[in-house]
């Protein structure tokens, strides 16, 4: 494997100025490095990306946490961050945060060390203080952060009455909320949403949430012990794996979707398509979300001037199995 000194020895030039030619520092002229570059390229030369990223504080990745990579809506937000920074020849670090504030700042420490040069957030428990601390370009994705950091997150509370009013104009009246975590930004808009659409519908008497902290398992759970205490035809879960969780309740409750009880989830995951019956769902454009936060960050570490600091982007009524074919009432 060929060494910094075999690339001088070939271009004919000191040590020192292949090194200044990878680590872009200090002036080499235009014939030398093309010279240097040449003799890199002959001898099939690899840097030692370690050796760099102590040098320069560097290092061409980037940290991406995530709260739990187990809910299905993760993954392809990852896939898009992931895409996007390999055309930039960018490593990305995923983080698992188990929804853990303690294990984000372990995370944070680790990247740290890592001289990671930029972070993609999908969390919200970090104050704005301690962000500023980690000196390092931050992107904010899915879950709102500061305004002062830029943000990609879709229209949370827009999506939430337009799930609630779908079930109202497909008959239903007792319409129950699955929520997600109360520390969550979009759980809390998804839930403003679904309050605000019950009281413009005339049903703001007839709330009925549930928690289900955005766990299939837990709002499972939650939907039955909720069934034999309440009487509902409608459910709106915060998310698809929540709906989901939901559909298995109804189901093994021996009532019928969506004759009985009606399902519309939130995110859009492929999940929904698989079930019996499909779940309708607001679908978030969630492979966009991501790119769009990759790109920016992008930017921020390439220090080009962003075109506007926070995005949000609309989503979309997909209506399926859980939800049609019942009569208005």
């Amino acid at each position: 494997m060929a060494t910094i000194r075999d690339v001088a020895k070939r271009a004919g030039v000191s040590v020192a100025t292949v090194s200044r030619v990878l680590n872009q520092n200090g002036y080499v002229n235009e014939e030398t490095e093309k010279r240097v570059r040449q003799a890199m390229k002959e001898l099939n030369y690899k840097p030692n990306e370690v050796a760099r990223a102590l040098f320069k504080k560097t290092s061409k990745t980037v940290g991406l946490i995530v709260p739990d990579i187990t809910n299905p809506f993760f993954p392809e937000l990852v896939r898009a961050v992931e895409d996007v920074m390999n055309i930039y020849d960018y490593t990305v670090i995923l983080c698992n945060s188990d929804e853990k504030v303690e294990k984000e700042r372990e995370y944070i420490e680790v990247l740290k060390q890592k001289y990671v040069d930029g972070v993609i957030l999908t969390t919200n428990q970090f104050a704005p203080e301690e962000v500023e601390e980690w000196d390092v370009p931050i992107v904010v994705l899915d879950r709102p952060l500061h305004e002062r950091y830029p943000s990609v997150v879709a229209d949370n509370y827009e999506g939430a009455r337009l799930a609630t009013r779908h079930l109202y104009e497909v008959g239903c009246r007792r319409i129950a909320h699955i929520q997600g975590p109360n520390h969550v930004v979009n759980a809390m808009e998804r839930f403003r949403g679904y309050q605000d659409e019950m009281r413009a519908l005339g049903l703001g008497d007839r709330q009925l949430v549930i928690q289900g902290n955005y766990q299939l398992k837990q709002a499972k759970e939650a939907v039955m012990a909720a069934l034999a205490e309440h009487d509902m035809d409608g459910i709106f879960a915060g998310n698809d794996a929540m709906a989901v969780g939901a559909l298995k309740a109804v189901q093994q409750c021996g009532l019928r979707v969506p004759d009985d009880i009606a399902i519309i989830g939130y995110d859009g995951i492929p999940l929904t398509e698989m079930t019996t019956p499909e779940l309708s769902t607001v679908s978030q454009p969630i492979y966009e979300m991501g790119a769009m936060a990759a790109r920016i960050l992008i930017k921020q570490i390439e220090g080009k001037p962003l075109e506007k600091l926070h995005y949000q982007l609309p989503v979309q009524l997909v209506v399926r199995q859980s939800t049609s074919r019942r009569g208005l009432t």
